[in-house]
């Protein structure tokens, strides 16, 4: 084992473990939260040693980069599975829609209809999260939770798609309280639309920092780069 394979087999056993602590902090089962691995920015080897240590689902940001990492691994297709995590530009659907599993940041309609139309029939439905905007930042991306319930319901009309829930990237904030109330916030849109009868298993949230918060608020799905991979090197 090489010592990238090591340094990462260390790494997500520790995100494992934090996962494990926050789910039985909250009366949960480990098993029903997900690790998602960020490998954004980081190279398709980090993703082949994560894979070797027992990581199969991974979230990318860019399209061009992910199209060439999902081509340098398409020996291991069969089991890894690729998350669209990032902002979605309606001209770079197609190779999305194409190339990946699920797709977390959609944000508008146009966006999912996109997805659907370009979905190939020979692939299963794409499963897809609609973004919300928890903190109403202007500069952050997602639906307002006003609007989340119409919008939801377009979507989960749309052929070639499955709504499984809905994503957020809340603002950052230091203490366990603050860190939780905009995961509850999403958590309650989510009961709400599941009780207007929306078939939605998924609740994307949390990060390395405040993924223990997420949890305790119902997480499924925690997107984790930083603790696993590194800090990241944007200048390329």
């Amino acid at each position: 084992m090489s010592d990238l394979d090591q340094h990462l087999a260390h790494q997500l056993a520790d995100v494992q473990q934090r996962i494990a602590r926050a789910a039985q902090a909250a009366g949960r089962d480990p098993h029903t939260v997900m690790l998602l691995a960020v490998s954004k920015t980081f190279p398709a080897d980090a993703v082949r040693a994560a894979h070797a240590a027992g990581q199969r689902a991974f979230g990318e940001n860019y399209v061009q980069e992910s199209l060439d990492k999902i081509d340098t691994l398409a020996d291991l297709r069969a089991s890894l599975e690729w998350h669209f995590i990032g902002p979605l530009q309606s001209n770079k659907t197609r190779p999305v829609a194409e190339h990946f599993d699920w797709v977390h940041s959609v944000d508008r309609l146009k966006i999912a209809q996109r997805l659907s139309e370009q979905r190939p029939d020979h692939l299963p439905p794409l499963n897809v999260c609609l973004q919300i905007n928890v903190s109403g930042e202007a500069s952050k991306s997602g639906v307002a939770i006003a609007e989340a319930a119409q919008i939801a319901q377009q979507i989960a009309a749309l052929p070639k798609l499955k709504l499984r829930g809905l994503m957020s990237i809340p603002e950052p904030a230091d203490d366990l309280a603050a860190q939780r109330a905009p995961h509850r916030a999403l958590r309650e849109l989510f009961e709400r639309l599941r009780a207007d009868g929306l078939a939605l298993d998924t609740l994307s949230m949390g990060m390395s920092a405040d993924l223990e918060a997420a949890v305790l608020e119902g997480a499924t799905i925690v997107r984790v780069g930083t603790a696993i991979f590194g800090a990241r090197d944007y200048s390329h």
